[in-house]
């Protein structure tokens, strides 16, 4: 089956393209280079050019903070640049696999999210792709909206810097005797990988309609950290950090776990513990963690520190 993956260089994508290669698809790579979602015309000459089965969405403007100073371009690329790939995929017959946020609820429920819980999104990228979940559903039948949360994996994000939480809380490990994380936002960190290998798993199925699709449980960002340094002997002091020592320059909600419930009600939940998907991938990144650092090159700032962003 030919798949067209949106976002192809980005973390998540050089995975979803990696594990849907490994099943036997044909993988069709598009990048910035090649598609700008928010142009309908750049959109429909892509891919009606590929004409493929399946198109992933990986793309989107997830920095928070830019997306707060600018909306209209953030509601361009989650907004209108869903309506672009759900229309152009309606025209080809395609399925249309959309990657979501946690980000598009407020925290207030403190349980965990399931997919007819209502959203509210505090801020405007939570609103942007909400608004992009709303065209994908008015506009496509065959379509799969997930939503997810606390990404982390190998490849650069290259919109939020470049080194993901887990490589950043080791590398400042490595650099301090004391590092000091919030406390107070409650998450679940999901590997790229295990995301992949679940849209993956979804493009040769039929099951249409919007599912959460995170790693099993929760914690916060300190305890992630405390994980982290635990799994690694990271000998540097970890500490909570003090009320209003980091103070968010944007809303987000304190608590955004989801809860895949649709997918366990199908049996197709591919998902592990947060626990178990940390320490795979540290396994998996030990050998090559120096190289990692100095691949991304990346100066990282006091708020990268101790908040994460989608």
């Amino acid at each position: 089956m030919k798949i067209a993956v949106i976002g192809a260089n980005g973390q998540l994508g050089t995975d979803v393209c990696r594990a849907c290669a490994d099943r036997g698809d044909e993988v069709v790579p598009l990048t910035h280079a090649e598609l700008e979602v928010g142009n309908l015309d750049s959109v429909a000459r892509a891919l009606r050019e590929v004409d493929p089965a399946v198109i992933v969405n990986t793309s989107a403007m997830h920095h928070v903070e830019d997306c707060e100073r600018r909306p209209e371009q953030a509601f361009v690329v989650n907004g209108l640049g869903a309506r672009n790939l759900a229309q152009v995929a309606g025209d080809l017959g395609a399925v249309l696999i959309h990657v979501s946020t946690d980000y598009v609820f407020d925290g207030a429920k403190r349980s965990p999210y399931v997919e007819t819980d209502l959203p509210r999104p505090l801020n405007v990228y939570g609103n942007t792709k909400l608004a992009g979940e709303h065209f994908v559903r008015s506009l496509l039948p065959k379509h799969f909206i997930l939503r997810t949360s606390a990404l982390y994996g190998q490849s650069p994000c290259r919109g939020k810097g470049g080194l993901n939480f887990v490589d950043l809380m080791l590398k400042l490990g490595r650099e301090r005797e004391e590092v000091r994380v919030v406390d107070d936002e409650i998450v679940s960190p999901t590997p790229t990988v295990e995301l992949a290998g679940q849209i993956a798993r979804l493009a040769h199925c039929d099951g249409y309609g919007t599912y959460h699709a995170t790693a099993e449980g929760s914690c916060s960002w300190y305890a992630f950290a405390r994980e982290i340094f635990r799994l690694r002997k990271v000998k540097a002091r970890l500490a909570v950090a003090r009320a209003g020592e980091f103070p968010a320059k944007v809303p987000r909600p304190s608590y955004s776990v989801l809860e895949n419930r649709g997918l366990k009600t199908a049996g197709m939940n591919a998902f592990r513990p947060w626990e178990e998907g940390l320490r795979c991938y540290l396994a998996s990144t030990q050998a090559a963690a120096p190289w990692v650092e100095e691949r991304q090159g990346i100066s990282v700032g006091e708020k990268n520190m101790n908040r994460s962003q989608r």
